[in-house]
């Protein structure tokens, strides 16, 4: 048996967890409910079990050495498991109950995610959904480590699918989208060549629409547009959509809830890059907990719906 095996408790992994959030004893203390002195102790029963230093020491705080940054992912998905554990005993206890963390990208917020929330909510009036918005760069990790229990949106190509994974539902693709009054929102035909000088909302730049933006108007012979802003806040995008005359790219069902409302127009131009399935994504060896595995049934029920209408 291995000292780990033998000396680790939850407590220790709770405590280097805590210590790599807050990067600050002080901070982690209080987190703990402990002193900092009781803090720096148990650090050093923890740094002594493994034979090496987990935190580098600094004027502004402490950071994870390689050592500490291993021990820390694995001390995440431990805990994670852990509280899976107990949300799974209680569903069991009480079936009619549990909670599930769910991460959304943009392009399932309109239609998808809010129809299965509702889906499951009349079959289970208990359940508690907790939703994280973020892009793939920022949810994905957190899948990995078990903070999050499924992603669903637009399914990553390459980036970001180490340990995931993924379940098509239907397909989508992203509309040009201006204000219901803008100049070019009566045009019966344009090309991307027309909208290459236009004031433009982008995403941001680490992002795989973004790319896929970019993409097309080089695969047209064209400069991709510099946004003016970057941004991937609806409410923010809107409002500055809606005052101005920018342009800005949309996932087609947020495109087409806008435009029913009669805010925005879908200017006819089609960015055939941007076609991805979006679909479901857990951590591939991960165990669901029955709430998380009702709410993908209901994701796979809504999604079936949305394919026969597109």
């Amino acid at each position: 048996m291995s000292l780990l095996d033998s000396r680790m408790t939850l407590r220790n992994l709770r405590l280097i967890v805590a210590i790599a959030a807050e990067g600050n004893l002080v901070r982690a203390a209080q987190g703990m409910n402990m002193t900092q002195s009781a803090v720096t102790k148990a650090l050093q029963e923890v740094e002594a079990t493994v034979g090496a230093a987990l935190f580098d020491r600094t004027n502004r705080g402490v950071l994870p050495t390689a050592i500490g940054a291993a021990l820390i992912a694995h001390a995440q998905v431990i805990l994670a498991q852990i509280r899976h554990a107990d949300q799974e005993l209680a569903d069991l206890r009480d079936g009619s109950s549990g909670t599930v963390v769910v991460g959304t990208l943009l392009a399932a917020s309109a239609t998808l995610l809010p129809r299965a929330i509702l889906r499951v909510k009349a079959a289970r009036p208990n359940l508690i959904v907790r939703i994280v918005e973020g892009t793939n760069d920022t949810l994905m990790p957190q899948l990995r480590n078990g903070t999050i229990d499924l992603v669903v949106g637009r399914l990553p190509v390459y980036r970001e699918r180490d340990g995931v994974e993924q379940e098509p539902l239907f397909g989508d693709h992203a509309a040009v989208v201006a204000r219901a009054t803008h100049p070019l929102a009566t045009r019966p035909a344009l090309t991307l060549a027309d909208l290459a000088g236009q004031r433009w909302i982008l995403p941001r730049p680490e992002t795989t629409l973004r790319r896929q933006v970019d993409e097309a108007f080089r695969a047209a012979g064209l400069h991709a547009p510099t946004g003016d802003v970057e941004s991937m806040s609806v409410l923010a995008n809107r409002e500055l959509l809606l005052h101005s005359d920018y342009l800005t790219v949309w996932p087609v069902e947020l495109a087409r809830m806008e435009v029913r409302g009669g805010a925005c127009a879908i200017l006819p131009v089609e960015l055939a890059e941007t076609r991805r399935p979006v679909g479901i994504s857990t951590r591939a060896g991960g165990r669901l907990t029955p709430a998380a595995e009702v709410f993908i049934r209901a994701l796979r029920e809504v999604g079936a719906t949305l394919s026969a209408d597109t």
